[in-house]
């Protein structure tokens, strides 16, 4: 039985969502030549990833709602050094949130769980929808549902592996996400937090997206080893997307974070491969074609 989002939240440019069955084959055509807009935070918010705003078709999603200045978390303490150039009130309502986990504060924060119940569905991992409640559902990596809205047009989600630091680290439960048209997978690729590890090599053998959205910043909140991708991880997910357009993110605003992009974008270069990485600015909307 499908469930449908409140009128409330889901209300978004005069349209409403709802979410459907589970999704386990897609068959469909991916070779339409497609505009799919992307911006960085600020004005006029198309498609942007963590305190980004993302919209296809009228379908306005958030991936990792927006961050508060500062703040402690356990078990670690997240010094926040910037500011998002977007404020709740501009993001407006949304339709759905893409929550890579809750359980960490530079993540989910106290103003991004405020943000929770005004969207029309969370998304995000199994253990934090118990933590969560409300419109969270839970996708176990590789489930997939179809966000629908009242004109018929489908957004297919789906939950991807992801390994939020090295083997041995125990930092929860955490979650990626494919979008998709015309089958999971073929828009967009959100890492969410996560290393190179054999589970985005499977998203790359399964799924053929245009764009991928890496989560960098080469974070190091407990010591000396990473939590997210650094240009090593980038420089995988490019050979391993080869058709995809990459954008990096989470790469700014938290004391943690020890890469920029401006950083990883000097690396791809020294590796012939700045064409690959399109740089995002914020408050400047950026569209890319294919």
């Amino acid at each position: 039985m499908a469930e449908t989002c409140s009128s409330a939240a889901s209300l978004i440019l005069e349209q409403r969502a709802r979410i459907g069955e589970d999704v386990r084959e897609m068959p469909g055509n991916t070779a339409d030549k497609r505009v799919i807009p992307v911006a960085a935070p600020g004005d006029e918010p198309k498609f942007a990833c963590r305190r980004v705003v993302r919209e296809f078709a009228g379908t306005q999603l958030q991936f990792g709602p927006p961050d508060e200045y500062q703040g402690p978390y356990s078990p670690v303490k997240h010094r926040k050094t910037d500011g998002p150039a977007l404020s709740v009130e501009r993001i407006g309502k949304l339709d759905a949130v893409l929550l890579s986990h809750d359980h960490h504060f530079d993540n989910l924060d106290n103003a991004g769980r405020a943000l929770l119940p005004h969207a029309g569905i969370t998304y995000t991992t199994d253990s934090g929808v118990q933590r969560l409640g409300g419109n969270a559902i839970g996708l176990a990596p590789f489930e997939t549902r179809v966000l629908e809205r009242h004109d018929r047009k489908k957004l297919l989600v789906t939950a991807t592996p992801a390994r939020h630091g090295p083997v041995g680290v125990d930092a929860g439960d955490v979650v990626g996400f494919a979008l998709g048209i015309e089958q999971p997978g073929d828009l967009l690729y959100v890492t969410g937090d996560t290393l190179w590890f054999e589970g985005t090599a499977d998203v790359a053998k399964r799924f053929s997206p245009k764009l991928v959205v890496l989560f960098t910043g080469a974070a190091e909140p407990r010591g000396r080893f990473h939590m997210t991708m650094g240009s090593e991880d980038a420089l995988e997910a490019a050979h391993a997307f080869p058709d995809a357009a990459l954008v990096a993110v989470h790469n700014e605003g938290w004391g943690h974070l020890r890469e920029s992009q401006d950083q990883l974008l000097d690396v791809f270069t020294k590796f012939n491969l700045a064409s690959r990485l399109t740089r995002l600015e914020k408050g400047k909307p950026l569209s890319l074609s294919w």
